[in-house]
């Protein structure tokens, strides 16, 4: 299919590759021209867009606009895309919007005939290589008009349709407060192993590559992690200060608003708070997770 790409950040930059290699015939916008023309040079199926307005020219109609831009960035561009396109477009906010910003933007658009869906995008910096989880909220008809740029963008299995709109960034938003409560899991474990009797003994990369052989706590992040302390196996030069980009404030939020109890994803939300002001090699740990999937800026010693 022919859609837009607009926003070619860490994520979105990649995922316009997967598309184009795919066999997808895709548009790219970035407020910095040159970076859609990079695209475009290195990809054959891409065409680079140097103002939002040019995409009624290259996309045939029904259009798919795909964003992959920063939160507060994204009410800005669906007012453009609002004035700019036409009834039976489709407008796709891929980033991590708040689920509750989907359902005030939803009626915006679909007063003018465009549909709107969200999408909950998952697979970090590997994406490109390994393919996106994307849970999908929508209409089912404006589902089934993306689900072939989906079906490419992700892995076998790896996506799905969670309901209405609303739901894709909703069910991504529960994701990354359960990644919070796993890696400050991790965390912990290795800052104990690091203040205890053996620690002098202990190669961590090598513990992190053994457990992923069988052992009931393997995963993905285990994995990068063995890649961090390969790397650095002390990890010292990082800082142990880790930031957290909404998805994990807005989990617990919503525990809060349903009364629901959840300790583990509050206390890993409020531990990165206080790696702010006080690091420890359990805070390492998590700033060298998030650097490792998503590509996430660190401080190094000393900054």
């Amino acid at each position: 299919m022919y859609l837009a790409m607009v926003g070619l950040g860490r994520m979105g930059m990649n995922m316009a590759k997967r598309l184009a290699r795919g066999g997808h015939q895709v548009a790219a916008y970035n407020r910095t021209y040159a970076k859609a023309e990079a695209f475009a040079n290195e990809e054959s199926g891409g065409t680079p867009v140097e103002r939002l307005e040019d995409l009624l020219e290259v996309l045939a109609p029904p259009r798919v606009v795909w964003l992959m831009l920063p939160a507060d960035t994204v009410d800005g561009y669906v007012d453009q895309l609002a004035e700019l396109l036409e009834p039976g477009d489709v407008v796709v906010e891929g980033g991590n919007s708040y689920y509750k910003d989907d359902m005030k933007r939803a009626p915006r658009l679909d007063a003018k005939g465009i549909a709107y869906m969200d999408a909950g995008v998952s697979g970090g910096i590997w994406g490109l290589s390994e393919g996106y989880c994307i849970m999908a909220g929508g209409q089912p008809e404006t589902f089934a008009k993306v689900e072939p740029a989906i079906k490419t963008l992700a892995p076998p299995e790896g996506y799905l349709h969670t309901g209405p709109v609303g739901s894709g960034h909703y069910v991504k938003m529960i994701h990354n407060g359960i990644e919070y409560g796993m890696m400050q899991a991790y965390a912990e474990g290795f800052e104990i192993m690091n203040n205890g009797p053996f620690s002098e003994h202990h190669d961590f990369a090598k513990i992190c590559h053994l457990w992923m052989r069988g052992s009931v706590v393997r995963s993905w992040l285990l994995e990068l992690l063995e890649n961090a302390f390969d790397d650095d196996a002390r990890l010292d030069s990082l800082a142990g200060y880790v930031d957290d980009s909404g998805e994990g404030r807005w989990t617990v939020m919503e525990s809060v608003e349903t009364a629901t109890f959840a300790p583990v994803m509050a206390l890993a939300l409020m531990d990165r708070f206080r790696s702010r002001r006080s690091e420890t090699f359990g805070d390492k740990v998590l700033a060298a997770l998030r650097n490792q999937f998503g590509g996430h800026a660190v401080k190094t010693a000393g900054d």
